[in-house]
């Protein structure tokens, strides 16, 4: 499981239909860190930290072990304080 932050909603019209309807977010661990899309199984917005998780849990918590998913979003972080490196 991972602690990422939502940065913004990634539109894409040709996908494979197992996607369905799924929301697709553009998320990342630290500020300035590399970034991964994720499936929105709960309904997030741009700025949440939520949890993830990856490989077959991710296909498991979007829906299904045949879903083409490797990074989930789980769970919203109701408070999380960004730890600054001194």
């Amino acid at each position: 499981m991972k602690i990422m932050q939502v940065e913004k909603t990634l539109v894409s019209t040709n996908r494979v239909a197992e996607l369905g309807h799924r929301p697709l977010l553009v998320v990342r661990e630290k500020v300035g860190g590399g970034r991964q899309v994720a499936i929105d199984a709960i309904g997030c917005i741009p700025g949440d930290w939520v949890l993830c998780v990856g490989s077959s849990a991710a296909r498991e918590a979007a829906g299904s072990k045949d879903f083409p998913s490797d990074l989930t979003i789980v769970g919203i972080i109701d408070h999380w304080q960004v730890e600054e490196k001194a």
